[in-house]
């Protein structure tokens, strides 16, 4: 097929028919998203509102609850409106925003982890040198960093992909994938398959074994302490063990979605696969840190307290 005989849309094919079901499950991905919106608002409210909270960690921690608000937008909007329709078309204009959107939350959520496991090593490593290490500036050009690398390199990625031209227009998700858009040229994908490989060694392998040899440095470091010093390092940083193991799941079952034949698995499961790495970060990053860092829970419990009266 010719790709200007195909129409100007994508067809999003994995929505499972849940027909009297469509209602229900609209009102629980409207409560979900509600969830997401006010526990990470409250996350970043807290964190710049109290003083004591402008710590490099917390503001770590404020920039991961904006990378989730950022993601889910990108996500849910669509998908609440999908739920509510017959037909699961998707302009390319705005198939191709959503996969910039998706993509760059995905890899910023790794390199925000990774500056996170920066800041534990200093801290736990170098505790002499934290201040001095750490500073405002250094924590506003690790943000940066964090944000403008997977940004640039997910900008490059979309406009090879942009340029192919296409056979189909059938998408197997519940939302635009790049590599499901590739799947569908009618021409060699060498380049792009060339660029996306040296794309995941940056923004996912790259980020994982560091994040890997910080936490080995630091079990070192712990080894031959007290059991005080121990417990205070396993507080601060078990929320960020539990979200990089989180998202790791999550990335996992997504990347071997997207290369796993989908009719061998029940369409159901394959919808719960893909949703996991748009979803579970989001809902449990603020339950984990504002439940497990004593400093926020307080700040968190003492400002709705304050809101009540």
């Amino acid at each position: 097929m010719e790709n200007n005989s195909l129409p100007f849309y994508f067809n999003l094919t994995m929505f499972v028919n849940i027909g009297p079901y469509r209602f229900a499950a609209f009102t629980f991905c409207v409560l979900l998203y509600s969830f997401i919106v006010c526990a990470n608002l409250l996350m970043i409210l807290v964190i710049c509102q109290y003083r004591v909270l402008h710590q490099p960690m917390y503001m770590f921690i404020a920039l991961l609850s904006a990378n989730s608000l950022y993601g889910s937008s990108g996500f849910f909007p669509r998908l609440l409106t999908d739920l509510l329709s017959d037909v699961h078309l998707i302009s390319h204009v705005a198939c191709f925003t959503q996969i910039y959107v998706i993509y760059t939350y995905g890899s910023n959520e790794l390199t925000i982890l990774s500056i996170m496991a920066y800041d534990r090593y200093v801290a736990v490593c170098h505790p002499l040198h934290y201040h001095r290490k750490m500073t405002f500036k250094t924590v506003v050009l690790l943000s940066v960093l964090a944000w403008s690398f997977p940004a640039l390199f997910q900008t490059a990625i979309l406009l090879m992909s942009a340029r192919l031209p296409l056979c189909g227009n059938k998408i197997e998700k519940v939302f635009c994938a790049n590599w499901n858009v590739v799947k569908l040229s009618c021409v060699s994908t060498a380049s792009n398959n060339v660029l996306g490989m040296l794309l995941t060694i940056t923004t996912v392998f790259l980020p994982l074994f560091y994040v890997l040899y910080t936490y080995l440095r630091i079990l070192i470091v712990c080894w031959k302490r007290s059991a005080e010093f121990k417990s205070k390092v396993w507080q601060s940083c078990l929320p960020h063990i539990v979200s990089f193991v989180i998202y790791s799941i999550a990335g996992f079952c997504d990347i071997a979605l997207s290369r796993y034949n989908l009719e061998d698995i029940s369409p159901f499961v394959a919808v719960i696969w893909s949703l996991e790495f748009v979803v579970i970060p989001p809902v449990l990053n603020p339950l984990v840190y504002g439940l497990k860092l004593p400093d926020i829970r307080r700040h968190i419990l003492g400002l709705l307290s304050c809101q009540k009266r």
